[in-house]
């Protein structure tokens, strides 16, 4: 994800938090423990929050896309940075163009 942060990366101020809980008593190994689990609790809510949003017809294969978005493609990826271009371009936006004209065909 290029412009937002993925929403299980945890917020600067937990990461902070954990830090210093390391010049306290603990380790490395228990920071990424609570990093894992504090993931795996945001994903544990999206999930309940989209099934609890559903009627009951959606299958596995709806539910691993709602979860689990393919990236865009270099197509989308060069016409999101085009439109950015006048507006608020990023310093990859004309890297994602080069690679989109380069990708097509003579």
């Amino acid at each position: 994800m290029t412009d937002q942060q993925h929403p299980i990366v945890p917020p600067r101020d937990k990461i902070h938090n954990w830090l210093q809980l390391e010049k306290i008593d603990y380790n490395l190994e228990q920071i990424i423990t609570l990093a894992a689990q504090w993931g795996a609790d945001q994903e544990l809510e999206a999930c309940m929050e989209w099934i609890s949003k559903q009627d009951w017809t959606w299958t596995s294969a709806q539910f691993r896309a709602a979860r689990r978005p393919k990236p865009p493609s270099l197509k989308e990826e060069a016409l999101m940075a085009l439109d950015r271009m006048n507006q608020f371009p990023t310093a990859d936006d004309q890297y994602i163009i080069r690679r989109a004209l380069e990708a097509l065909d003579d």
